[in-house]
């Protein structure tokens, strides 16, 4: 067990968000402990003609992973990139990159010097701190939010400027300090890794189970009502579906749709105008995420003709990622409450009576019918991109209706079974990614002493200890005064 108590004693910054520190440390912007933003100016001729490694915005991760792996020549690289050199702290500046955590510290960068996206500022740390602690500073929940109150720019392209780096009021320990700081939080970075990954791999598992009991029973092999397989199947001819139950009917969607339509799009944003739902609004599960929806002005008659009823299914025909493509919402009464339409990059599909609207959203959901539409998306156009046509033309094996229904009833139980499994396993990665925050923050600034604890720690930071939960591996201490 691991006891973290504060310092014997502290002073006053007068800085809202730092509080106290403890006495021996300073308060410094961060100007005058690091460089911000070096010129390439600094790099010799000779240098101009090698290879530097080059990273784009989506190569950083929240993390401060990175990937490091493309290598161009510097001369592609000189003009229009932001330069850096290895050793250097590099943060995203544009929202939301910023307020998400992109950003490194360039440790282990394969070149000497690098160039990426100029959406990054870069901060190199003078003799006075050390680079990890550093990009510990940047990682804190107050730079962030500090740093997102000072943006500017027009609305979706605001940036963190330079001087709010530049100025920011940052803690400064002795180097020995700093250094003790860093040990300890890299220590327990290596639990709460071990721990994250575990827990990943059960809403891994979990998310894998939910995929073939729903592929199980929209395929037909079990049936739902008895726990058993069906007493007789056909085959189906088709590979990838293999044997139906014998009175199961194999057909093309579009065989039981009565509309299959593209969206509305238009110009005239509206405050009070009709909701249009787009792709985004949708989540790759297939369920929905409305917060910050379009609202366009339409017609009566569009509006007659684009508004979504209960049981429409809205599938996303355009995108560049497998995941995203082909992803199936179901309108339920919450949404179709809305009095919504939707956009031109969705096809909305209108099942006939005789069809369970919840089982094709189910069955377009699951391996089978994700596979179909992949595969149709990316082999009639090279990209990801669908039509009704190749919607329609998708293959189903449906039973009767009324067995669509016991199938439909018995989806609802499991899932939402093994959904509230997953959710109570993401709560419990939340909290402890809270208590992570939490512990940077009072680590940092000085709220609890890691001295003496990190001179007792193991080197291997990713060794098991004596306990395997994160919440169990140190205790805080009384609160500081």
């Amino acid at each position: 067990m691991i006891f973290l108590t504060p310092y014997p004693a502290y002073k006053d910054t007068g800085i809202e968000w730092l509080g106290q520190i403890p006495a021996h440390w300073e308060v410094r912007r961060l100007k005058r402990v690091a460089q911000i933003n070096p010129s390439k100016s600094e790099v010799s001729n000779p240098m101009r003609d090698g290879h530097a490694v080059f990273l784009p915005m989506e190569r950083v991760g929240a993390d401060g992973q990175y990937d490091k792996s493309e290598i161009r020549p510097i001369s592609e690289l000189w003009n229009g990139f932001t330069y850096f050199r290895r050793g250097d702290i590099i943060i995203a500046k544009i929202t939301p990159c910023f307020e998400n955590g992109k950003g490194a510290w360039l440790e282990n960068l394969p070149t000497e010097i690098g160039f990426g996206s100029t959406e990054f500022h870069v901060i190199r740390p003078h003799k006075e701190i050390t680079a990890p602690y550093l990009y510990r500073i940047t990682t804190l929940s107050e730079f962030r939010r500090l740093g997102t109150d000072a943006m500017t720019g027009a609305a979706g392209q605001q940036r963190v400027p330079a001087e709010f780096v530049a100025n920011f009021s940052i803690p400064l320990p002795p180097l020995a300090e700093q250094a003790a700081i860093v040990r300890f939080l890299d220590f327990v970075d290596g639990r709460i890794r071990r721990y994250t990954h575990a827990q990943q791999r059960v809403i891994d598992r979990l998310t894998e189970y939910k995929q073939a009991v729903i592929h199980q029973a929209v395929t037909g092999k079990i049936d739902v009502r008895t726990g058993a397989p069906y007493p007789a199947y056909k085959d189906t001819g088709i590979e990838w579906l293999g044997q139906v139950p014998s009175h199961w009917e194999v057909c093309r969607l579009k065989s039981r749709l009565v509309k299959n339509e593209s969206g509305i799009w238009n110009d005239r944003h509206n405050t009070h105008g009709t909701i249009v739902l787009r792709s985004t609004e949708q989540t790759i599960s297939g369920g929905w995420r409305i917060e910050n929806p379009a609202r366009l002005v339409l017609s009566p008659e569009e509006r007659e003709t684009y508004l979504l009823q209960v049981g429409d299914l809205l599938v996303t025909k355009s995108s560049g990622s497998p995941d995203h493509i082909g992803k199936t919402s179901l309108v339920t009464e919450e949404i179709a409450s809305l009095a919504c339409a939707f956009s031109n990059f969705m096809q909305r599909l209108r099942v006939d009576k005789d069809t369970h609207p919840k089982l094709i959203w189910y069955y377009l959901n699951s391996p089978v019918g994700r596979e179909q539409l992949i595969f149709q998306s990316t082999t009639t156009t090279g990209l990801g991109n669908l039509n009704g046509k190749m919607l329609g033309n998708c293959i189903i094996a449906i039973p009767p209706l009324a067995e669509q229904a016991a199938i439909v009833q018995y989806l609802d139980e499991q899932t939402a079974r093994l959904d509230a499994a997953i959710a109570a396993v993401q709560r419990r990665l939340a909290l402890v990614g809270e208590y992570r925050a939490r512990l940077i923050a009072d680590v940092v600034t000085g709220k609890l002493d890691v001295r003496a604890v990190a001179a007792e720690l193991p080197h291997d930071t990713d060794a098991p200890t004596d306990t395997e939960t994160y919440g169990e591996a140190y205790h805080v201490g009384d609160a500081v005064p």
